[in-house]
């Protein structure tokens, strides 16, 4: 079968930092799926994973990606829930062979069954952000999601990207007040698109522009960019006994201190691949959680947050699409569409 991976780190500018291969399909381990992979998306992590291959080289390449759509193929021993030609959607495993390949193996407790009247580009897309923005809410910040912090305000800051995409259409469905913030005019549009109810320009700062709006402070701030960069405006804008959110690891530690100390804060991360990289008790969550963002899409409850859609899976694509991740100038999701 084919699949596209990396034999070590090249800059995208290179035409050899990813490269198609022909490889042995997977065989269906027990709790697993073998899925044909129909349509992938791409998110800022898949460059991370390709710099983290530092000189290799990898032999055979790291395949990587994350996020897949499409039919199941066979069923491996012990599944329950799922059979041969069922069409479902699912994030992957960072610790295993990733979802750029014709077919793909993949723990059948990741898995849910996509949108019924969705298509398999559409689906795709959502994987990974919706999960992340999930967890980060409703599992780490604490927000419940049946509407008891209705009117409530959080800062989301980019508010555009992929996980800001998925975020405030579900912090809306939970009653928040969202205030998100993008600085050009179409990723101001998109954000509002998604239900944002304001937006602010993350090139200025952020506290006057918050005050214009009525808020001195905010009991929920989403930081999904730079979590240094924004550590003192955060610091500022957090409300007393608020929670701060974060999924962008540092570079340098930060000091923990005062004002957030004086504030009593709840600081919390999301790491969406931790569940099935340490195989927790609960990795079956995951597929929950993405059936009842399925059983939201089917309702007319959650937007399609596709952007672009390539018509091929290909080298070329990807590159392009990686590029896009690794300078920020993608908004919502970037979808890579047939083989």
């Amino acid at each position: 079968m084919k699949a596209i991976g990396a034999r070590q780190f090249f800059p995208f500018s290179d035409p050899g930092c990813l490269v198609e291969f022909e490889t042995a399909m997977p065989e269906p381990r027990a709790m697993n799926l073998r899925v044909k992979v129909l349509a992938v998306s791409v998110n800022p992590v898949d460059t991370k994973v390709r710099k983290l291959l530092g000189e290799g080289p990898h032999d055979p390449p790291r395949v990587l990606g994350f996020d897949a759509a499409g039919i199941v193929e066979s069923v491996g021993a012990g599944v329950t829930g799922f059979s041969a030609g069922d069409e479902v959607f699912y994030s992957g495993d960072v610790t295993r062979a990733g979802s750029n390949s014709e077919f793909h193996s993949v723990d059948a407790r990741l898995v849910a069954k996509k949108p019924s009247i969705w298509s398999f580009s559409d689906a795709a897309a959502l994987p990974l952000v919706a999960l992340t923005a999930w967890e980060l809410l409703f599992e780490r910040m604490g927000i419940r999601s049946d509407g008891t912090d209705r009117k409530k305000e959080i800062l989301v800051i980019n508010g555009a990207g992929g996980v800001g995409s998925a975020l405030i259409p579900l912090a809306r469905s939970a009653g928040l007040r969202v205030v998100a913030t993008a600085s050009r005019p179409e990723t101001v549009a998109w954000c509002k698109s998604l239900g944002a109810d304001e937006v602010i320009n993350h090139r200025e700062p952020l506290r006057p522009q918050a005050e214009a709006l009525g808020i001195s402070d905010f009991p929920y701030i989403a930081n999904l960019h730079d979590t240094e960069s924004y550590w003192e405006t955060t610091a500022d804008l957090l409300a007393p006994l608020g929670t701060l959110g974060l999924i962008v690891e540092t570079k340098e530690p930060v000091h923990i201190g005062n004002p957030f100390r004086l504030k009593s804060p709840r600081i919390v991360w999301e790491y969406m691949p931790a569940r099935s990289r340490f195989q927790t008790a609960d990795m079956h969550v995951q597929g929950e959680i993405l059936a009842e963002i399925a059983r939201r899409c089917d309702a007319g409850d959650f937007p399609k947050i596709t952007t672009r859609t390539f018509d091929r899976i290909s080298v070329a694509n990807l590159r392009e699409a990686h590029a896009a991740m690794e300078a920020g100038s993608a908004h919502g999701k970037w979808v890579l569409s047939g083989w």
